[in-house]
């Protein structure tokens, strides 16, 4: 019904965790951008498949780049970005100064277009001296279903 009302380009996915998640949404031609992050999607490997599947329905990648993913995810995002046939676009949030420092990374933003460096691997490292200062304390995203399984917004 969206795609029906509305020219604007539909992405969708930061939640979606396996190329069965957008079946429906790729085959019907429903979305215009997967945004599956890299880490959530079972890797390089599998984001590649469903960027190939994507590809032969005209379906871009948009991939998810918020601050709750690490400058890791970002590098391997970055580098399969520059890849993939089918890229769309690809969301960039800055990290904290903290999270900077503990990963330096060759990428860098600018004239508003992400830069990959041409540093081994994906270009990301770890202070794990500096690290050590942040310990890990683990958070999780409410959830967004009821125990009857029905939906909500938290």
């Amino acid at each position: 019904m969206i795609r029906q009302h509305s020219t604007t380009p539909i992405a969708i996915g930061e939640v979606f965790n396996s190329v069965y998640d957008y079946t429906t949404l790729i085959t019907e031609q429903l979305i215009d951008y997967v945004r599956m992050p890299l880490v959530h999607g079972g890797g390089i490997t599998h984001i590649r498949r469903l960027a190939d599947f994507a590809a032969l329905h005209q379906v871009r990648t948009g991939f998810h780049g918020a601050t709750d993913l690490s400058p890791v995810t970002m590098g391997a995002a970055l580098h399969f970005d520059t890849w993939v046939p089918n890229f769309g676009i690809q969301e960039y949030m800055f990290h904290t100064d903290e999270t900077d420092a503990v990963f330096p990374h060759d990428y860098a933003l600018r004239n508003g277009r992400l830069h990959v460096g041409d540093t081994p691997g994906i270009g990301v490292d770890i202070d794990e001296k500096l690290a050590a200062k942040y310990p890990y304390s683990p958070r999780q995203l409410p959830i967004a279903r009821l125990e009857d399984g029905t939906m909500w917004d938290w």
